[in-house]
């Protein structure tokens, strides 16, 4: 029952989601919510159950699971490496501030931004999107697309004066993010034309609006162990559309 609750904590707040949004999409009260996400869910009436797990598209069974996707790198460290990674990369070059974890709530519209950059001297903004696992191509558009609308008023509550605004999608390496990739060729190329080592650039020297998709891949060492890599370019194949 803890893990359950972890489950709907975290898809919950992924979503943007407060307790009372949850507790009203469900149809059920603010206190069920609590209960359900502090793991004491086993004497709950059922349909009270699974009415908030169908608000947040959780399918229940022995396994919960949130629209295919892996809830344990969700869960664990996996997140938060990639963040550490790509911090360090904005870390080590001039004039970009950032901030990670970036929530809004603006006319309805609720979520949180994983990393929110700004260049001050050119008025640049960048978002970033991490993304442990790939499941649906359309609603990752529809996401970025929402988050650069929004994105300058959300920077300027932190006292960002924004003139453009730039996006950055970085997808963890795997067959299965790549297999998933492949299929929305298209649509990935018209909506993030840059890949990643020009992208690496950019950030150097920032210039105009981009819309940028790469793979943050784990490289071998001359060691031979595999370690973290930043995004790189990866060697082109009939399924792999995307360079990282």
């Amino acid at each position: 029952m803890v893990r359950i609750g972890r489950v709907f904590r975290a898809v919950r707040i992924r979503r943007g989601w407060r307790q009372s949004d949850l507790a009203a999409k469900a149809r059920v009260s603010v206190a069920s919510i609590r209960r359900i996400e502090h793991g004491e869910c086993g004497a709950m009436v059922l349909p009270t159950l699974t009415n908030a797990a169908a608000a947040l598209d959780i399918r229940l069974d022995l396994q919960p699971s949130w629209r295919g996707a892996d809830l344990g790198r969700m869960l664990n460290a996996g997140h938060a490496a990639m963040h550490e990674q790509v911090a360090t990369l904005l870390g080590g070059l001039s004039d970009w501030q950032w901030a990670a974890e970036v929530s809004f709530a603006i006319y309805g519209e609720r979520g949180i931004i994983d990393i929110l950059a700004f260049h001050s001297p050119t008025g640049i903004l960048l978002v970033v999107e991490l993304k442990t696992e790939i499941v649906e191509v359309e609603e990752l558009v529809g996401v970025m697309d929402r988050r650069r609308r929004l994105a300058i008023r959300i920077a300027g509550e932190r006292g960002w004066r924004a003139q453009t605004v730039s996006c950055w999608v970085i997808v963890s390496e795997s067959q299965t993010n790549r297999r998933r990739l492949a299929a929305h060729t298209g649509v990935l190329r018209h909506a993030f034309p840059i890949e990643g080592p020009a992208m690496r650039e950019w950030l150097r020297h920032p210039q105009g609006e981009v819309s940028a998709l790469s793979f943050l891949s784990k490289p071998r060492s001359v060691s031979g162990k595999t370690n973290e890599s930043l995004p790189r370019r990866v060697r082109k194949g009939r399924d792999r559309p995307i360079q990282g």
